[in-house]
């Protein structure tokens, strides 16, 4: 076991993992980040990454022979190819001098590399007064209902001919939120449910609708494209389609989502009001 995890336990202030990003509190085990490591050498996917479903080999590594591991910190570099190339290190410490080392890390192996981007990733605690970045939100299906809501949303297949045609068009206008690429997954079949709001066209949609086993063997809602038309904002329809979401997540038996939310963003003032739980934050700078 590489791991020691009397050290790194205490250095977990939020529920991020490199490669995986954000797991369920209860799913955070030493047998993670051990997975991880050996995953640095197959290039294969973990069979409870949630980046599989799009299939293809996975990006982003770890690079195992450059990970620090000590009783005060941990440093663990990843490389992708995408792009450009980046390295990130996820800084995992309670002092904030790991950051500075992180940064070194960072930019000798993107240097190492030849990739352009070196980046430090800093998880912070739910506790922390000021942050920065994007928040861990944790949503409980097994804590209370989620009734359908009130609404014109169905999946896209549940709408007209007429009105499927116009998610085209949808796409292209939000590719910047990731529908362009999204379409291009529902034109191949390789997805699941996508809900769409509707007025005289498609205005907004979120999906993939789609559930699998965490690290543990819970059913999870996976994370999904979420966007909604400028000129369709300021009517509740966010509201609606993350509501349906939820409604089809928990009728389809997932115990729990997990979701990213920029820190003061709409979506983080949606979440917040919808009474999720905060599960800390994570930092994202240049070294």
């Amino acid at each position: 076991m590489f791991f020691r995890w009397d050290w790194l336990r205490p250095q977990l202030t939020a529920p991020i993992v490199p490669t995986l990003g954000p797991i369920h509190p209860d799913a955070l085990t030493v047998s993670v980040f051990e997975d991880i490591l050996r995953a640095a050498n197959t290039g294969d996917f973990l069979p409870y990454d949630k980046d599989r479903r799009w299939g293809g080999e996975k990006d982003e590594k770890v690079l195992r022979e450059d990970v620090v591991h000590q009783p005060e910190h941990t440093l663990i570099p990843t490389l992708s190819r995408r792009g450009r190339g980046t390295v990130k290190v996820f800084a995992y410490g309670l002092r904030d001098t790991v950051v500075d080392e992180a940064a070194e890390l960072a930019a000798k192996l993107a240097s190492t590399h030849d990739v352009a981007g070196a980046r430090v990733v800093r998880p912070l605690g739910s506790e922390t007064a000021h942050p920065r970045g994007t928040r861990i939100q944790l949503k409980d299906f097994t804590a209370r209902p989620c009734p359908a809501p009130d609404g014109p949303v169905r999946p896209v297949t549940a709408w007209s001919a007429a009105v499927q045609e116009t998610f085209a068009p949808f796409a292209e206008a939000m590719a910047g939120d990731g529908l362009a690429f999204l379409h291009a997954q529902m034109q191949a079949g390789r997805c699941g449910p996508v809900l769409a709001a509707v007025e005289d066209r498609i205005v907004g949609a979120i999906g993939p609708m789609e559930i699998q086993p965490d690290a543990i063997g819970r059913p999870q809602l996976m994370p999904q494209y979420f966007a909604v038309l400028p000129e369709a904002r300021g009517q509740g329809l966010g509201r609606v389609l993350w509501r349906a979401a939820m409604h089809w997540g928990q009728s389809h038996g997932a115990a729990y989502q997990l979701l990213q939310t920029e820190i003061g963003g709409p979506s983080d003032r949606l979440c917040q009001a919808e009474g999720l739980t905060s599960l800390g934050f994570t930092y994202a700078m240049s070294a």
